[in-house]
């Protein structure tokens, strides 16, 4: 059964790619939990991002170590929490023509409003790693192609990794290929300067929305969405921002814990057995399953004893 709700998020994630006060914002998650605390903190979108799914699914590195059925699962995961919109990243597509349009039908079952699609070869590694290798710009055509003739909604975002591997003219020119062949959406991975970002935009915009990835440590300028907004982009994506938040907040937790033998020096940074339940929503929970059975007792209230 198609994912309730798929088209009314779809519709969701196109009103925000509209909005003239954009551009859209989707920090990247990596599961249910994270995506709910991106809706909680107001954010209309949310960000799948593979290098994220490897880090915390795996422990490894982003090139290429995560299937098809370790994302999808997550897209379901996620999808069955926030009612946001979720933008799925769909790396190389897992195989050729015919295997993108299974990923994206399976995606797109599982809840995601958007995939995106990139021109690197398989193992692909992250856009902002050296060494990446492309397929020919008449391959990903017939990719976004078949991408388009297998959605049901779902927006394709189509990626270029050509600045770092044929320079930033061909780039371009790849870019204007794929929205010829049909992308919602386009993203030039890694322009080098803000200066190369501006000159996307004025060549681009006027085709379709453009996405600007932010990387904390990456070869791309971070700059604020409102600025990114100025040069011309409609979706922002900070897509590793939260787990590398994480690793440096587990990183200290760790070492007061190793230090000390108690985390009491950390609660000031922590929220208690009280604040994760509000947070997931445990009550909200438990007062949906009273509808079915009555008996169920509030959150922290014990049972009481049979006899």
């Amino acid at each position: 059964m198609r994912f309730t709700g798929m088209n009314e998020t779809v519709s969701k994630l196109r009103a925000g790619l509209a909005d003239p006060a954009g551009p859209l914002v989707a920090p990247g998650c990596y599961d249910a939990l994270s995506a709910t605390l991106i809706e909680q903190a107001g954010f209309s979108a949310a960000y799948l991002s593979g290098a994220s799914v490897a880090y915390t699914k795996l422990g490894r590195a982003d090139v290429g170590l995560v299937s098809v059925t370790e994302v999808a699962e997550q897209v379901g995961l996620i999808c069955d929490r926030v009612a946001i919109p979720l933008i799925v990243d769909a790396d190389t597509g897992f195989g050729n023509a015919l295997n993108v349009q299974r990923t994206v039908r399976t995606f797109e079952r599982m809840g995601a409003a958007a995939l995106q699609l990139e021109d690197q070869q398989a193992p692909k590694r992250c856009g902002h790693l050296s060494g990446k290798t492309l397929v020919s710009t008449a391959e990903m055509v017939g990719k976004i192609r078949a991408a388009l003739d297998a959605r049901d909604a779902a927006l394709i975002v189509a990626r270029t990794d050509a600045v770092a591997v044929e320079g930033f003219d061909a780039a371009l020119e790849r870019a204007h290929a794929y929205a010829e062949a049909g992308a919602d959406l386009l993203f030039v991975e890694a322009p080098p300067s803000v200066a190369h970002m501006r000159q996307l935009c004025q060549a681009l915009g006027g085709r379709v929305p453009l996405m600007a990835n932010m990387v904390e440590g990456g070869t791309t300028p971070v700059l604020p969405a409102a600025e990114l907004g100025a040069i011309g982009y409609r979706l922002v994506i900070f897509p590793g921002a939260f787990v590398r938040a994480l690793v440096f907040m587990a990183r200290e937790m760790l070492g007061a814990l190793k230090a000390d033998g108690t985390t009491e020096a950390y609660w000031s940074r922590m929220v208690d057995l009280k604040g994760v339940n509000q947070a997931v929503g445990a009550e909200a929970l438990l007062d949906a399953g009273r509808a079915y059975d009555p008996g169920i007792q509030a959150w922290g209230v014990e049972p009481q004893g049979r006899g």
